[in-house]
């Protein structure tokens, strides 16, 4: 198996090793490193901004591991922080096969190969790889965004913006319909992001707060895919269309649960916290 470099990687997945995961050694139990790929494989689906039940049925298949090949260089031990580095390095005509690599630092632990079969989950019987999943995975390793971007107005994008805000703020946090919904979508700048199925899996919207200042809010993203930097391309989009129009500043009311993202991005506090529509938040600033 090929002697995996870092920079022979675009996807990383990092992780702690736990005292559950060791043996007496203080090493980890061999079983744990094809969990380990399996972990990073799930986000890697995130990556790629797809949600992976809802695409398998879109696409008519499942995915079934083949065979799973690790090879050990190294042991991982209590308490490590490692990477768990993956990639698509072949595409047949109804499989794939994933390498893998684990690294302490610089330090190449494991190496890993995973061949997975596109298969009918009814007869688990391999089927062609569809072209668009194909074209995605491709498209991920040649280092292209994996979501397309559409600034508009809510008659353009409105309603598969709306159903993405009822999924997340109405069904998933409580918030009633009413207090969703209100006569500024119609004059506001919405981003939608969709990713390479057209699908939409992230929504915000801009608001005329104050000469020169504008007003960041309903930011949405499809449950399964945070922490894909979904949120952070819209928002950046929606930045942008604020320096587009001549704004100096944008605000924002953030989440207390979403304070620390957006202050990664260069947002500061202001003022103390308060209640809107049952949640605590924070008034954020960034200028432009």
């Amino acid at each position: 198996m090929i002697d995996n470099k870092r920079e022979d990687f675009r996807f990383f997945h990092r992780l702690r090793v736990r005292w559950v995961e060791v043996d007496v050694q203080k090493i980890v139990f061999n079983v744990h490193y094809l969990m380990y790929f399996d972990t990073a494989i799930a986000d890697y689906w995130r990556a790629l901004a797809l949600p992976y039940e809802s695409t398998m049925l879109a696409l008519g298949g499942d995915l079934y591991v083949k065979k799973a090949t690790i090879e050990y260089h190294g042991s991982a031990g209590l308490d490590d922080q490692i990477d768990v580095a993956v990639k698509c390095s072949r595409i047949g005509n109804s499989s794939f096969t994933f390498t893998g690599a684990i690294f302490r630092g610089e330090q190449h632990l494991i190496s890993c190969e995973l061949i997975y079969v596109f298969a009918d989950p009814a007869t688990q019987t391999s089927k062609p790889l569809p072209d668009a999943f194909r074209q995605i995975m491709l498209g991920y390793e040649a280092w292209q965004p994996m979501a397309r971007m559409e600034i508009g107005n809510w008659h353009a994008l409105g309603t598969e913006a709306r159903a993405l805000r009822t999924a997340v703020f109405v069904d998933e946090q409580g918030i009633p319909a009413e207090l969703e919904w209100d006569a500024a979508d119609d004059t506001a700048v919405h981003a939608l992001a969709r990713n390479w199925l057209g699908v939409p899996v992230a929504t915000g919207r801009l608001l005329q707060h104050a000469p020169g200042v504008g007003k960041i809010g309903r930011m949405a993203v499809s449950r399964v895919l945070r922490g894909s930097n979904l949120g952070r391309d819209v928002l950046q989009a929606l930045m942008q269309a604020a320096r587009d129009r001549g704004d100096h500043e944008v605000l924002l009311h953030a989440q207390r649960t979403a304070e620390g993202f957006y202050a990664r991005l260069g947002f500061t506090r202001r003022g103390e916290p308060f209640e809107e529509a049952g949640i605590v938040h924070i008034e954020m600033a960034h200028a432009l």
